[in-house]
């Protein structure tokens, strides 16, 4: 596909693109991760960069349900475009955790339904779904807190946290966390809920990085704000 006609790029001129990005290796490090595609993601975000933003053609290649397809997708739609029901049927179809996380982020989270979303998915019995609801939380938590009962999404955390699948249980970490980090008076609260918990506790995190463990995360973001 010539680089002029990217404009005018079709869904099968761009799936043969990202065929003859698939690397066999970069898939096999996906896979191990939940995530079933070959692309490396410097490459599908350069190509990103070459299509621009196009909405049709970004509904196109989410239709295709290839992981590879759905991120570039992501990557070249207008967040704003999408209605509720769309959105809704999309983080439905989000199957992997990478295009379950760059549609929250990239998408949902500009759009203006996204408050009324997080209402909707947190309560919702598919935890893949309800952790697209805990994931808006921690942000609006983070940014965003007027208005939300913290004592009860504490309660909520405390009680179905421990017994959550995997990542409905990170999601709701991640806003355990975000709570104690951003809110002084029910940090004491969250580190001990995370202690009692431990989930978490044995992640294996890097060097230089910070454990998801909420008690060490929240001391770390806390120290870094002292710093400041």
């Amino acid at each position: 596909m010539a680089e002029t006609d990217l404009a005018d790029a079709t869904v099968a001129e761009v799936m043969a693109e990202l065929a003859a990005l698939e690397d066999p290796k970069v898939r096999a490090v996906n896979e191990r991760h939940g995530d079933d595609h070959g692309v490396n993601l410097t490459k599908l975000r350069a190509l990103a960069k070459r299509l621009k933003t196009q909405p049709e053609l970004a509904r196109g290649l989410w239709k295709t349900d290839d992981t590879a397809a759905k991120l570039l997708a992501l990557l070249i739609c207008r967040p704003k475009t999408f209605d509720r029901a769309e959105l809704d049927g999309m983080i439905r179809t989000a199957r992997t955790p990478k295009v379950h996380d760059w549609l929250v982020n990239y998408v949902v989270k500009k759009n203006r339904h996204a408050e009324e979303l997080r209402q909707t998915w947190l309560a919702d019995p598919d935890p893949v779904v309800a952790s697209a609801g805990w994931a808006l939380t921690a942000d609006r938590v983070a940014k965003k807190p007027d208005g939300l009962d913290l004592a009860g999404l504490l309660d909520v955390i405390e009680a179905e946290m421990l017994d959550a699948p995997h990542r409905l249980q990170w999601a709701m970490n991640t806003c355990l966390a975000q709570i104690g980090i951003e809110h002084a008076e029910y940090r004491a609260r969250a580190i001990d809920i995370g202690e009692r918990l431990a989930v978490l506790k044995d992640y294996p995190t890097s060097p230089g990085c910070t454990s998801p463990y909420a008690p060490a995360w929240i001391a770390e973001m806390v120290r870094r704000q002292k710093e400041k």
